[in-house]
């Protein structure tokens, strides 16, 4: 499993539910990325997502404690009300990658489980109300990848990614 999201200077990754910046070339990477494969979220995650609804041609995951079952099957995401059903299911999945999207509650639930977080990290203050885990100062994470320094909209970004030296399993 593994996260990929964007953060800014001091890792922030978003305000009022919604991300802190538009940056057409993180979108594109993150769409590439996923595509195809398996995207857990809590429920804040999907309701930003326009309309409320799921990615398209990804298995959509959402924790969701007391969310509508039934809402759920007609949109076209599968939800679990509780951590324990939720692990369950993402233990079954062996035929794409799970990649972990969001919220702040998520990737902190589920960054011991990851082996790799791939990160884009924006040289600018979002002004966040919401951050994750600084990886740098995370003795069991290290970074063992990261491009050059690339414009995208206006902003200096950099695509890195972090690996789990100590993973834990689900």
């Amino acid at each position: 499993m593994k996260a990929i999201l964007h953060c800014d200077s001091k890792w922030g990754i978003g305000k009022k539910n919604d991300l802190m910046f538009e940056l057409p070339q993180d979108m594109a990477f993150f769409r590439k990325t996923t595509l195809g494969n398996a995207v857990i979220m809590g429920s804040n995650t999907l309701l930003s997502f326009p309309g409320g609804k799921p990615l398209k041609n990804r298995l959509n995951i959402v924790l969701w404690p007391g969310g509508d079952k039934n809402r759920a099957a007609e949109m076209g995401y599968e939800m679990y009300e509780t951590l324990e059903e939720f692990f369950n299911r993402i233990k079954t999945i062996k035929d794409r990658e799970v990649f972990v999207i969001g919220g702040a509650m998520m990737y902190k639930t589920m960054l011991p489980y990851c082996d790799e977080v791939l990160l884009t990290k924006v040289d600018a203050d979002g002004k966040a109300e919401v951050f994750f885990p600084n990886l740098d100062e995370l003795e069991n994470w290290e970074l063992v990848e990261e491009s050059a320094p690339i414009i995208d909209n206006g902003y200096s970004i950099r695509f890195c990614t972090y690996k789990n030296n100590k993973k834990e399993e689900l």
